[in-house]
């Protein structure tokens, strides 16, 4: 049984050495996943992997049902969730084409169900999110990235931020102010949900355009795709580097 599982965004609908997941997404206590759980092999290691935008890039960040996804993979074995993002740039070290491991996050987002404990049958739960990734799996993120001659940057706050339209260049202004780096719209609740259920979890971002208003002109759709195409390499690289190296069982998670 596989405990490490990826969770695809943009430009990851599936995974290199795992079929790609079709059909009906899978039944859960809090509704239906994006799509099936995919399982494959990634480094000659088994791995899961679930996208969450669904196949075919369907679900907008607004409509995923975080809750269901989580829930599935926990169900599934996993204890480690390796988040793929695709992001806007915000901070001067975080231009197209960086890759990041982000530290803390801000959540901009309303209308999604935030938590598993939702007063209905049971008690509230209150978890501990000062620190919102694991830093477990932050750190080892970050050595196999170096491992794999990437670089990317350690830290960073990432903005989530509702979608599914881009921010205006006064909301990305806000952003800023509040010390944000890179802004997206699927960090939260997902981050969120992930500590509830006890999972070790962290985000590979990638960024893919300036934020508005911190470059001339407007955000342009095929920029974004150029530079996603470029990232995905990298991501790819970056990701089996992970698998390859990393020991579940020589780790303690360190939230």
């Amino acid at each position: 049984m596989s405990r490490i599982a990826i969770i695809g965004g943009s430009g990851f609908s599936a995974l290199a050495g795992a079929p790609a997941p079709a059909g009906p997404g899978l039944s859960t206590p809090f509704g239906v996943t994006s799509a099936p759980i995919a399982r494959g092999s990634l480094a000659g290691r088994d791995v899961l992997f679930l996208p969450r935008h669904g196949a075919g890039h369907r679900i907008p960040p607004h409509k995923i049902n975080y809750r269901a996804n989580i829930w599935a993979l926990k169900q599934a074995g996993a204890e480690y969730l390796v988040a793929l993002a695709a992001v806007g740039g915000i901070g001067t070290a975080y231009g197209p084409r960086v890759l990041a491991v982000p530290r803390q996050v801000i959540d901009y987002t309303y209308g999604r169900d935030q938590s598993f404990h939702d007063g209905e049958g049971g008690a509230v739960v209150h978890i501990d999110f000062t620190q919102p990734y694991c830093e477990t799996l932050r750190a080892a993120l970050l050595r196999a990235g170096q491992a794999a001659g990437l670089d990317p940057v350690d830290g960073g706050t990432y903005g989530a931020t509702q979608g599914p339209r881009l921010e205006t260049a006064a909301e990305v202004a806000r952003l800023e102010r509040d010390g944000c780096d890179l802004v997206g719209m699927t960090g939260m609740p997902e981050a969120a949900l992930a500590r509830e259920l006890g999972l070790c979890y962290a985000c590979c971002a990638f960024v893919v355009n300036w934020a508005a208003g911190k470059a001339e002109g407007d955000i342009l759709m095929a920029e974004i795709e150029s530079n996603l195409a470029q990232c995905s390499a990298g991501v790819g690289r970056w990701l089996a580097a992970f698998v390859a190296t990393f020991d579940p069982d020589a780790e303690t998670h360190r939230a």
